[in-house]
């Protein structure tokens, strides 16, 4: 028996939940991750990540010193030679090269990725350096990817976009809607509560999905819809709720603008209608919304299926206006719920790593807050909001963006369309990551700077429901890895002094409390939250606007932050790229439980031997039309690329539509995606992509005396080499 050394609580590094887990740690290395009974949000419970995906805390190729690639003149996309620098040294390099690009072309010359994995300390300090010094709103991050469609649908219509109920509501639910949401493999924990919500308190769940996820098997209700029809379906649930005047005439006339107009707008939504239109029984619709309007408490709780379209905006705004006409907002267990996906998506929003914000979303562009700014950072701050992450992508392709910073993120994974971001990419004068391991992105990069990870520093993480919790040193840094706000204070001030610039309140901070500090000044939704209160309570909902209030585990019980709720009429349109004959399936794409987001974690831990591949989830019907069998290799092509990988034969999928996960490198389904994006959200298309499908043969070095793949991934997965 192995008695640990420590155990230190600390938040969970993998998705929004934020659960709390005990990290035991022997030797300087984390044996064993066990859950608290006793500490919210999880209560004992963690996920398979949570639980055995940590390992990659010590895997021999995280980054252990500053690199300086030494083959630029080859271009980025060649094979990447690195020498190993000084922190002086690659600092130097770098505050050189960004303030050069300022004083030839202007701080909007410059791009930033913002971290969902970093804390909020480290992503208040990155907005800062990119906002007081270069110049810039040029700021975003991987929310723009994720729930941008929710954030924007959201702000519309009741003026804020975080979800406005806590997760310890979910057990009293009596009904609710899961929509574009495998919360199962996405949010476990989050799906242990809404499945015990039915279990054990008679809760209705409807869900609404195309694919057969595990939550239908829970559900009073299951629409099916086709892809990319969620409007049709939520359209023709409110004029049922209308036609059968099941809606809260009080909360209306009182909390609300805009009904009457909106009425007119449904007036031809029957069931009927979203029948022919997405291949839900119309009977089903019905039945859904009257579980829904009738309940006195119900949420609706979504994910990216939502999101993620060029109507993503549209799909929100549906969903709003669902919850609004039936009074189903303002109270416990009854709300509005996007389930964030990263562990510090919310925290990174919250923090400033968005173009058109502040901390706590306060506008840019308002004169009295950008003045509150300029006063306590004694900087002058550019007013105009900045460019979103697809815009800078395209940026650095016309040369307008001619240097980047990429803390934390990678986008030559995560952004669609890899082929256009490679093109982009190239194209830029100056690229730094700042990151734990060199990921595709980092390969192309002229210098990487080493940070910790979750379990080497400390600082705040704010979960999905916003609550703001700790992150806890655990074990000492790798080599002369040091924390992200570290490294951003010391490039700070080596950048203020080239432009000769004097900052009142600049980067002088000896710990995160001392960020927060300056955070909690500035923000009066986090006034009343300090690590002292943290360390108390384990964690505090905001807004928190002083130390006697208890935090606020549901929002707009009195008012919305707009005042009142506005309806919203939306048309019904299809999506951008519709399957045709040349290419005739519809591809979606998404997580799976043992792995996130690019894997630059999980594909660096004991996970990958448990899901070592990507896969190609077929419809049976289709499979046989092919003449295919699971387990047969397939190249699945669009028209900006083709990828290989094997088929899984599955009525998860619907006919004429497969499913491929975006985690995996060697089978990028991003390779594959469309780039055209929400017209306000300016979120991109990942679950709708025309492809075509084809029987191959392996790729070159599979072997196939094992059921896993044998491919050189070079720098990405083994330890760095250093020339």
């Amino acid at each position: 028996m192995i008695t640990p050394d420590k155990t230190i609580r600390t938040t969970c590094p993998y998705c929004g939940v934020g659960c709390q887990m005990d990290l035991q740690v022997k030797d300087e290395y984390i044996y064993a991750v066990e859950a608290p009974f006793d500490a919210a949000p999880n209560y004992g419970m963690l996920c398979v990540k949570g639980r055995f995906g940590t390992d990659y805390v010590k895997h021999p190729g995280r980054i252990k010193r500053p690199l300086i690639r030494t083959n630029r003149a080859e271009g980025r996309s060649a094979k990447p030679v690195w020498r190993e620098s000084s922190w002086d040294e690659a600092l130097d390099y770098v505050a050189d090269e960004l303030t050069r690009i300022v004083k030839e072309s202007g701080g909007d010359a410059i791009a930033s990725y913002a971290s969902a994995k970093a804390t909020n300390e480290d992503n208040y300090i990155f907005q800062k350096v990119i906002r007081a010094l270069i110049g810039t709103n040029n700021v975003d991050h991987c929310a723009r990817l994720c729930h941008a469609g929710s954030v924007t649908g959201l702000q519309l219509s009741i003026g804020s976009s975080a979800m406005s109920n806590s997760i310890a509501e979910m057990e009293n639910l009596e009904a609710f809607i899961v929509t574009g949401s495998n919360t199962t493999e996405t949010h476990p924990v989050i799906s242990n509560f809404l499945k015990k919500a039915v279990r054990k308190n008679g809760a209705k769940l409807i869900v609404i999905d195309p694919r057969r996820i595990e939550m239908t098997s829970f559900a009073t209700v299951w629409l099916r819809q086709q892809p990319g029809t969620d409007v049709a379906v939520f359209q023709s649930m409110a004029h049922v709720i209308v036609k059968e005047k099941l809606y809260d005439e009080e909360f209306i006339a009182n909390r609300t603008e805009g009904f009457n107009d909106y009425l007119e707008s449904l007036a031809d939504c029957t069931p009927e209608w979203a029948e022919t239109v997405s291949g839900v029984p119309a009977d089903d619709i019905r039945e859904a919304a009257r579980i829904y309007a009738k309940a006195g408490r119900a949420s609706i709780y979504w994910g990216m299926g939502i999101s993620q379209s060029t109507h993503g905006t549209d799909n929100t705004l549906t969903l709003v206006n669902l919850a609004l006409m039936c009074g189903h907002v303002g109270k416990s267990g009854t709300g509005l719920n996007p389930l964030r996906g990263q562990n510090n998506v919310q925290g990174c929003s919250d923090s400033g790593g968005l173009p058109n914000v502040f901390t706590a979303y306060q506008n840019v562009a308002d004169p009295q807050i950008k003045a509150k700014f300029e006063q306590f950072w004694g900087a002058e701050l550019n007013p105009q909001p900045g460019l979103t992450a697809t815009e800078m992508v395209t940026g650095a392709l016309h040369g307008t963006i001619q240097g980047m910073f990429v803390l934390g993120e990678n986008p030559m994974i995560s952004e669609p369309n890899q082929n256009h971001t490679r093109q982009s990419l190239e194209q830029l004068e100056f690229l730094v990551c700042q990151d734990i391991f060199i990921n595709e992105t980092g390969e192309m990069a002229d210098v990487i700077l080493p940070a910790t990870s979750f379990a080497e520093k400390d600082g705040t993480f704010t979960n999905t429901d916003r609550r703001v919790q700790r992150c806890r040193t655990a074990v000492p840094p790798v080599g002369n890895s040091r924390p992200d706000w570290d490294i951003l204070c010391d490039l700070g001030r080596r950048i203020e002094k080239q432009l000769g610039l004097e900052l009142t309140n600049g980067f002088n901070f000896d710990h995160p409390s001392d960020i927060w500090e300056e955070m909690r000044h500035l923000t009066p939704d986090f006034r009343g939250i300090d690590y002292d209160r943290l360390e108390r309570e384990g964690g505090v909902h905001w807004p928190c606007p002083s130390f006697d209030h208890p935090g606020t585990p549901f929002l707009f019980s009195d008012e919305f932050p707009r005042g009142r709720g506005k309806f919203w009429e939306v048309e019904f349109g299809t999506e951008s790229e519709q399957p045709d004959v040349e290419y005739p399936f519809n591809l979606s794409t998404g997580r799976v439980l043992y792995h996130w987001s690019g894997s630059t974690m999980t594909g660096r831990s004991q996970l990958e031997n448990v899901y070592p591949e990507a896969t190609c989830e077929m419809h049976p019907d289709d499979a046989g039309d092919l003449g295919l069998e699971t387990g047969d290799w397939v190249e699945v092509s669009s028209r900006r690329g083709a990828i290989s990988l094997r088929l899984l034969v599955t009525e998860r999928s619907l006919p004429k539509t497969i499913f491929i996960p975006f985690h995996f490198a060697e089978a990028a389904a991003n390779l594959l995606t469309l780039d055209r994006v929400d017209g306000r959200a300016k979120i991109p298309d990942y679950k709708n992509t025309a492809v075509a499908i084809q029987k191959t043969t392996a790729p070159e070095g599979w072997d196939e005396g094992y059921d896993k793949p044998l491919l050189d991934r070079g720098a990405i997965k083994d330890p760095v080499q250093i020339h």
